[in-house]
């Protein structure tokens, strides 16, 4: 059994990823307890919606084992934020002034590319000279940290007018937020819906997004708590879902068209991304081979009315530069312009949406 002088001493090596100081030294360290079925350690975070809370947890188990040995056991790190009386309330401010569309990448379901068309489109409208940013709101499995080459990088938090300020990654000349920036990789995400969605608003709220053109959100595939969220939170401008050419991903497409559409949500569809339309090896570029369907996308976007905004072929050098960080959008590949070729027909796309119709209002939940 350890000693609570002996627990204290390792958390104290404990450094809060925003603050940069030590948790003892922050305060943050309400109770301790040790006993002979383990250690039990209560945090009182200074605001309850602390964005690295999640971090600092998994940081403690990690340093009480390497501290005090393999043998500690810690049975349980419980979360009680302080409760500050009579303290004003913060001036609301309008949520992303300075953004003028906000675009939602979504699919029906996992595994069509929904990511990978996200994260190239972002760095294709950098390069059309369009001040760009993407925030991954795949709470449960953000992968855009991977493609960017920045699975270790924590975000510096800013204090500034009575709040923090969350400090994007500047990475090909797009600004990125993700959840996988707070979170071990090693480590699950298990967290209840309004835990989820508390932490998008957090890091749509609380991040330093600047001045853009455009703001693609990577949604979660399916729909959730955080699709709601984001339209209750955010005015947004349209809707891009991704698919591909198979029956069983084109029925889930289907899905997610109805939900922006629906009578409640209201936000436009601007169109369809067909991706893995074909097969190309690097052998035979010439070469087209249609192993999930064949215009399937395009099918599906006349009898739902929207447009094709682009197909984009399952080509090994989008898979292989994507696992090392380096889109392929960066370069003038053929999968390369095929991806400048979706930004453009993106951008008509919204600059149509914004003539004819109104902009979007967020969605209002009432009881």
């Amino acid at each position: 059994m350890f000693s609570k002088e002996q627990v204290i001493n390792a958390l104290s090596k404990v450094i809060h990823p925003g603050k940069e100081k030590d948790i003892v030294t922050l305060g943050m360290i309400s109770e301790v307890e040790s006993g002979e079925d383990g250690i039990s350690i209560t945090l009182t975070p200074e605001k309850s919606n602390d964005p690295f809370i999640s971090s600092v947890r998994s940081t403690i188990v990690r340093t009480i084992k390497d501290v005090l040995g393999s043998d500690a056991v810690i049975n349980e790190i419980k979360v009680q934020p302080k409760v500050i009386v009579g303290k004003q309330q913060e001036k609301q401010h309008a949520i992303l002034p300075g953004v003028k569309n906000i675009i939602a990448v979504s699919s029906g379901k996992g595994g069509v590319g929904k990511t990978t068309i996200a994260v190239n489109l972002a760095i294709s409208l950098v390069r059309m000279g369009f001040s760009t940013a993407l925030l991954d709101a795949d709470i449960y499995g953000p992968s855009v940290p991977k493609m960017f080459g920045a699975e270790k990088y924590k975000p510096e938090v800013r204090r500034e007018n009575d709040a923090d300020l969350i400090i994007p990654l500047t990475r090909y000349g797009v600004k990125v937020l993700s959840t996988g920036f707070f979170v071990d990789p090693a480590d699950a995400v298990v967290w209840r819906g309004p835990m989820a969605s508390n932490f998008l608003i957090q890091l749509i709220t609380r991040g330093e997004w600047g001045t853009l053109d455009y703001l693609l959100v990577d949604l979660p595939p399916g729909t959730s708590d955080i699709h709601l969220t984001l339209v209750q939170e955010v005015p947004v401008t349209g809707a891009i879902v991704v698919t591909t050419p198979q029956d069983v991903a084109l029925a889930d497409a289907i899905k997610g068209i109805s939900m922006f559409r629906s009578e409640k949500i209201n936000v436009p569809v601007l169109g369809l991304v067909e991706n893995m339309s074909w097969f190309t090896p690097a052998e035979l570029p010439n070469n087209k081979y249609y192993i999930f369907g064949k215009e399937g996308g395009r099918i599906l976007a006349e009898k739902m009315k929207v447009p094709l905004l682009g197909q984009i072929p399952l080509v090994q050098s989008i898979c292989e530069s994507s696992d090392n960080g380096l889109p392929v959008a960066l370069g003038d590949s053929v999968s390369g312009l095929a991806f400048m070729e979706l930004a453009a027909e993106v951008v008509k796309k919204v600059d149509k949406r914004n003539k004819d119709h109104k902009p979007t209002i967020k969605l209002k939940v009432t009881k």
